[in-house]
C-alpha cells in the first residue's frame, strides 16, 4: 500500500547524519514514496537538500536526540555517522522504536573496540594483532607489543580521520596526537594494529534481507591517510578467497543482526582474507555501485530496511570511482571542470553539495563504466582530475 509522503500515514525514516551517502539513501527512499527526515550537526548538509524535513542538532546530546525522535516518531531510525548518543538509541529500541539495523549494531560498530572484540574474541575471525591504549604511555607499550610498523586509529572516527602509521618509537607521540585530533566525541582511547602486508583491500557489500543474505561483487579500493580516494568493481580474486571473504562477512553481519547493507572491509593476502572493519550502512567505496549494478548500494539498503524483496544483485558493467578532495577552506568556493569531466566516455559526476569546503574534504565523485576495470579506473581518475575546488569572490 502506498500513501503520499506528506500524509500522516506515510512510512517515514529519520537519518542521523546527512552527508553524501545519506543523500543517496534519501533519493532512493523518496522513489519508493517514503517520507524522509534528515538530521545533522550543521545546516545544509547534503541529504537535507532532498529530504522532506530537516533538523540541525548535536546528536551526541542524548536528551536532545531523544526529544527530537519522540516528537517526530519516525518508523525507522537510520544512523549514518559515528557521533551519535547510541545509548539513547538502545533505550528507544527497548521502547518500541526501530533502529537500523539494530541499536546494538549501531553502538558496536561506532566503536572500534566493540566491533574488534566481537570479531576476534567472540567470533574467532582472522584480524590483525591489536591492542588498546588510553594514554601516551599505554600507546608506547602497545606499539612495542604488536611491533613496528603499526597502525594507530581513534576508537571513533570516520573517513580515515585520526589514523596514522607508526613506523618507529619516535613516531608514537605524533600518532597519539593525530588520533586525539581526529577522534569524534572527544575520545581518548585508541586501537593499535599490527601492519598487515596485504596485496589489496576490498569492501564486500553484504545485504541482510528478510529472505536471506545477498552479496555484491567485491569492490577494490585505494586509501590515502585512511580515507578512500578510488574504488572499482569487480575486484579480481579467486573463487576460494571470495568464498572465505563472504563467510567472514556473513558471520559478522549475522552477529550484528537486522536488515540493510553492511560494508565489510577486508585485507587480502595471496591466500587469506582478514577482517578489518564493518559499517552497518552503505559504504563510501560503494558509491561505484551507482554506475556498476542494477541496484546501487543505496537502493539495496532502502529495499532491505523496508522489507522489500531483493532476488539478486546484477553487475551490469565493470566500473570505478575517483574522488575530488578539497584543498581550500571556507564557504566561498565553486567546483569547476564539469564540462571536461563529463566529456569522458561513460562517466557521471556526483557533486555532494556540502556548504563548507575544508582541507581534504570529499566534495564530489566521478563514476565511470567501461569494458574492463582498468579502463574504468583510468576514466574515473581522468574525470576527477578535471574537477577543481576554487575560490570565488564573496
Amino acid at each position: 500500500m502506498w500513501v503520499a509522503p506528506q500524509s500522516e500515514h506515510a512510512k517515514s525514516i529519520m537519518l542521523l547524519g546527512s552527508g553524501e551517502l545519506g543523500k543517496e539513501v534519501v533519493i532512493e527512499a523518496q522513489r519508493l514514496g517514503v517520507r524522509c527526515i534528515a538530521v545533522d550537526r550543521y545546516e545544509h548538509a547534503p541529504a537535507m537538500g532532498v529530504a522532506h524535513e530537516s533538523h540541525v542538532m548535536d546528536m551526541l546530546d542524548g536528551a536532545a536526540l531523544r526529544s527530537l525522535i519522540t516528537s517526530v516518531s519516525p518508523d525507522l531510525i537510520v544512523p549514518e555517522i559515528e557521533a551519535i548518543a547510541t545509548d539513547v538509541l538502545v533505550e528507544l529500541e527497548r521502547e518500541g522504536y526501530k533502529v537500523i539495523p539494530t541499536a546494538a549494531a549501531a553502538r558496536l560498530t561506532m566503536d572500534r573496540e566493540g566491533i574488534r572484540r566481537l570479531a576476534a574474541e567472540e567470533l574467532g575471525l582472522p584480524t590483525a594483532d591489536y591492542r588498546f591504549a588510553s594514554s601516551l604511555e599505554e600507546l608506547e607499550a602497545a606499539a612495542a607489543e604488536v611491533g613496528y610498523p603499526c597502525v594507530v586509529k581513534p576508537l571513533m572516527s570516520s573517513s580515515g580521520k585520526g589514523q596514522s602509521v607508526c613506523r618507529e618509537p619516535g613516531d608514537v607521540p605524533h600518532c597519539w596526537q593525530t588520533a586525539l585530533d581526529g577522534a569524534r566525541a572527544k575520545q581518548t582511547r585508541v586501537i593499535v594494529e599490527a601492519f598487515i602486508p596485504f596485496t589489496s583491500e576490498i569492501t564486500l557489500l553484504t545485504v541482510r534481507t528478510s529472505s536471506g543474505t545477498v552479496f555484491c561483487p567485491p569492490i577494490g579500493h585505494v586509501q590515502e591517510d585512511g580515507d578512500y580516494v578510488e574504488s572499482w568493481q569487480p575486484h579480481a580474486m579467486s573463487a576460494a578467497l571470495l568464498a572465505e571473504a563472504q563467510e567472514i562477512a556473513r558471520k559478522v553481519t549475522d552477529a550484528l543482526g537486522g536488515y540493510g547493507v553492511f560494508g565489510v572491509e577486508l585485507f587480502l593476502t595471496d591466500d587469506r582474507a582478514i577482517f578489518s572493519e564493518v559499517s552497518p550502512r552503505p559504504h563510501d567505496t560503494g558509491m561505484v555501485t551507482m554506475v556498476t549494478q542494477d541496484l546501487s548500494e543505496f537502493a539495496l539498503h532502502v529495499r532491505a530496511i523496508l522489507g522489500f524483496p531483493i532476488p539478486s544483485v546484477e553487475l551490469l558493467t565493470p566500473g570505478a570511482s575517483a574522488t575530488l578532495k578539497s584543498d581550500l577552506e571556507g564557504e566561498a568556493f565553486a567546483i569547476t571542470g564539469m564540462e571536461e569531466a563529463l566529456s569522458v566516455p561513460r562517466t557521471q559526476v556526483r557533486v555532494f553539495g556540502k556548504p563548507l569546503s575544508k582541507q581534504g574534504r570529499r566534495m564530489a565523485v566521478a563514476l565511470s563504466g567501461a569494458e574492463n576495470v582498468e579502463t574504468a579506473r583510468s576514466r574515473a581518475k581522468q574525470a576527477a582530475s578535471s574537477l577543481k575546488v576554487v575560490k570565488v569572490n564573496e
